[in-house]
């Protein structure tokens, strides 16, 4: 059953079924294990960082595609439910033509994109996507009627999801059960949804392909394949999935701008996490969105523990010091890269299968 879930894509790794097993399991129980504000905001950026760094992973570790547009469809998809929510009122059907219009915009200029740019290769392909992305982030700070300028929107959701909604009249477990639990576990639903399409996308015939033309595009073109229709679609379904997470974190933050969703720090993040999870395995997004998230979120706070530890000493307090944390946050980044060059997910992967090779039995002469 658990194999036809996984579209029979496995871990393949007892550490990496540990692991995944113990931070999906964090994650379906964060609003009870770490109760808290602040705690609650990083798990739900890690789900939603989950569901946008596998939709890249479908363009880069997948196909081959390099794209610096994919906050683009991110962005679109937050200010649609963004300016659904602020014409129409903070209804279901407002969320509901917000996220079909996201859609419908993310789809159309995808198409274009891919029809008009993915016949050049490499890097061009790349400076193309970033000259759109970096348009569209300008075009967002200047309608502000629309989008609301460098301010942003602020807008009201549905009373189910509201901080004051409250789905039992005692505490479960100890925790309020209130709209903001309850926009959690449709974020976690959500996700979990659209991570599983994504394995049973990459699994099908269609994702063999995609990987074929990432190994070698001319021999799959050899092969009959007609190379750039597939990348279109694959850039299609990528933008599709980010306008999702772009609408799931907008439904979060009841709020969107410009740095929120349309950052280029954003798509920076995208493309170290997936490294550090490892390219061309889904379940990398899981790994490194977690350790990334959890570095960024939390090392200003180990540091300034770690400093008041080692006060009085010389110069260690002040290579410690909160403000440095970004130092650390690009030495844990260099570290992980020099250990894992395939990332965290591929290197186990490939532990397992040294070791199973190891113990194989060998015939006899």
């Amino acid at each position: 059953m658990l194999t036809r879930i996984l579209s029979k894509d496995l871990p393949r790794s007892r550490v990496l079924a540990v692991l995944l097993i113990v931070l999906v399991l964090g994650l379906a129980f964060a609003p009870f294990l770490v109760p808290g504000v602040k705690a609650l905001n990083v798990a739900a950026k890690v789900l939603v960082f989950i569901a946008l760094v596998a939709s890249f992973d479908l363009l880069l570790g997948y196909t081959g595609i390099v794209s610096f547009a994919h906050t683009m469809f991110f962005g679109i998809g937050a200010y649609g439910v963004a300016i659904a929510f602020t014409r129409l009122g903070a209804n279901w059907t407002a969320l509901a033509a917000g996220l079909a219009g996201a859609l419908f915009v993310s789809l159309l200029l995808s198409l274009l994109i891919g029809l008009f740019s993915l016949r050049v290769k490499a890097i061009f392909y790349a400076m193309i996507t970033l000259a759109v992305a970096s348009a569209f982030l300008t075009l967002a700070s200047q309608l502000s009627e629309f989008t609301g300028g460098e301010d942003g929107l602020s807008f009201r959701v549905p009373q189910l999801l509201t901080p004051g909604f409250r789905l039992f009249e005692s505490d479960l477990l100890g925790v309020a059960v209130n709209g903001r639990i309850v926009t959690y576990y449709l974020i976690f639903l959500m996700v979990a949804l659209m991570f599983l399409a994504l394995l049973r996308i990459v699994n099908s015939p269609f994702g063999r392909v995609l990987q074929a033309i990432r190994e070698n595009d001319f021999r799959a073109e050899a092969l009959g394949y007609r190379t750039v229709i597939y990348r279109t679609l694959s850039n299609m379904i990528s933008a599709g999935f980010a306008t999702l997470a772009g609408c799931l974190l907008a439904l979060w933050l009841r709020y969107n701008g410009p740095d929120t969703s349309l950052s280029f720090e954003i798509m920076l993040d995208i493309l170290l996490i997936v490294v550090i999870g490892g390219m061309g395995t889904l379940y990398g997004a899981i790994v490194g969105s977690t350790i990334f998230l959890l570095a960024q979120s939390y090392l200003q706070d180990v540091l300034k523990a770690l400093g008041s530890v080692m006060e009085g000493w010389p110069l260690l307090p002040a290579i410690f010091t909160p403000d440095r944390w970004l130092l650390w946050l690009g030495l844990l980044f260099v570290l992980s890269v020099y250990y894992f060059p395939t990332g965290i997910v591929g290197r186990l992967r490939e532990r397992a299968s040294l070791r199973a090779m190891l113990n194989a039995p060998k015939d006899k002469p």
